[in-house]
């Protein structure tokens, strides 16, 4: 007797390398929660899985991103149809942003955005991000910024939020948030890592209520070339193993 399709598991109805991309992406929303960096349902991740038909993986709609397995992804195609059944939405919000930049840029593999409170502070601030850190030197080197338009559901947006990202890693959002965009889900976690890390040190160190000391614009020329040094060349692949390992021990079930 045959086994229909709604019997088969999710790892059985994939290729291997759209599985792995699942626990990956899976384990990505897992550390965004881990770091607290998540918004309730409210923010989104997806994974571009090769092939021509440009489909990608996003989070079910109403999950806590501690809730994410690589099962319970949903796989979409540009126009927001579901290619795998799922009993779950997709935010729409998510779907304007993260298929705009799919669709634009064929070098980005993964799309991670975030509300941070320390990101939407500095979305909110006239001159952005400063260069009052080392690290925030690794998104000043390639970084954009989108105007506000409200709630992001008009497809008319989608133009001019590619035009804002451009070629870059790095995207603020006004008055909204922090977007970052990768080869792979391990350089787009470790680019938030930067740009978070970096929005937090720029809003302690205003709180400080003393006169800021920023970094001499020539030093950011060189930044790009020390961070391919610092990271071997494997990007945000060289953290990616520990940060697996680290997930492991607290809870593995991201992996289902």
């Amino acid at each position: 007797m045959n086994t229909s399709a709604d019997t088969l598991s999710i790892r059985d109805q994939v290729s291997d390398e759209e599985w792995q991309m699942r626990v990956d992406l899976a384990a990505c929303y897992r550390l965004i929660a881990m770091y607290g960096w998540d918004d309730l349902i409210f923010t989104h991740i997806s994974v571009r899985i090769p092939g021509p038909d440009q489909h990608f993986l996003i989070n079910a709609y109403g999950l806590l991103f501690e809730e994410i397995t690589a099962s319970n992804l949903i796989k979409v195609d540009l126009a927001g149809n579901k290619i795998m059944e799922s009993p779950y939405p997709v935010n729409p919000a998510g779907f304007t942003i993260h298929s705009a930049v799919h669709e634009a840029r064929s070098d980005i593999r993964c799309v991670l955005h975030t509300h941070t409170r320390a990101g939407v502070a500095v979305s909110t601030q006239q001159d952005g991000l400063l260069p009052l850190s080392q690290i925030s030197l690794v998104a000043l080197a390639s970084i954009g910024y989108h105007d506000y338009e409200g709630i992001a559901l008009n497809a008319e947006e989608k133009p001019r939020l590619v035009a804002d990202l451009g070629d870059k890693l790095f995207l603020i959002l006004r008055n909204h948030g922090l977007l970052t965009v990768g080869a792979s889900i391990a350089d787009a976690f470790l680019a938030m890592y930067a740009l978070e890390t970096a929005c937090q040190a720029q809003v302690l160190a205003q709180s400080s209520g003393v006169p800021l000391v920023q970094i001499k614009p020539q030093i950011l020329a060189g930044i790009a070339a020390q961070v391919e040094e610092v990271t071997k060349g494997l990007g945000g692949q060289l953290a990616w193993p520990g940060l697996l390992r680290k997930l492991d021990k607290v809870d593995p079930t991201y992996r289902d």
